[in-house]
């Protein structure tokens, strides 16, 4: 059984879909999970205008409303922030090329450092942090970070998100044994409304 699971370790809609996500596939634990970074912004080292801080920020407090996760809401006065998710998304990859399987892991310490330490994972030395915190050697990780290997594959994951029409985040996608790919969710939503999905899906 396989999943395939289009995300961006900055977006705060996959944040609020962790928990959601972790129930639904509970019931399946020898499922095959491919994590992909969809990619919500590119590099830049433009500072996020105020406006946009403001429409984020507010997100937040609509995604604590929906979902079970808290944030940390101290991040907008203790950071610049940047609208620029690539460098966490490559972050995800190079991890993965480490250490097999640790793309969720990854996932859930940059989570972590933003959402609910109200660290800037737009920065490198963050990152570096977050690697070490799943036992990833910080000098290697740094390393393969800056690879070219590393950005090939971001593109390789950019490549599958548009190839798959994902427009939104989360995005989950049930891979049948003919390689058909069946959405689950485009956008946040509980588990309860995956799992009955998946039934339909099956049963047909």
């Amino acid at each position: 059984m396989r999943f395939l699971y289009v995300m961006d370790p900055m977006c705060g809609w996959c944040f609020g879909f962790q928990p959601e996500l972790e129930q639904f596939l509970s019931h399946y634990p020898t499922a095959e999970i491919n994590w992909v970074m969809g990619g919500l912004a590119p590099d830049t080292d433009q500072p996020m205008p105020e406006e946009l801080k403001q429409t984020i920020s507010a997100y937040w407090y609509e995604i604590e409303k929906k979902s079970q996760v808290t944030f940390n809401h101290d991040y907008w006065q203790l950071n610049t922030p940047y609208r620029a998710t690539y460098l966490a998304c490559r972050a995800v990859i190079a991890a993965e090329r480490l250490l097999e399987n640790s793309a969720q892991n990854m996932v859930k310490a940059i989570q972590s450092a933003y959402y609910q330490q109200a660290k800037n994972p737009s920065l490198q030395e963050t990152l570096v942090d977050c690697a070490r915190s799943i036992e990833i050697n910080g000098d290697e990780f740094l390393q393969a970070l800056n690879a070219q290997e590393t950005e090939d594959l971001l593109q390789q994951h950019l490549g599958i998100t548009q190839q798959l029409r994902v427009s939104g985040f989360p995005a989950l996608f049930y891979i049948s044994e003919e390689n058909q790919a069946y959405p689950l969710t485009l956008g946040f939503c509980q588990a309860a409304q995956l799992e009955q999905r998946f039934n339909h899906i099956i049963e047909n």
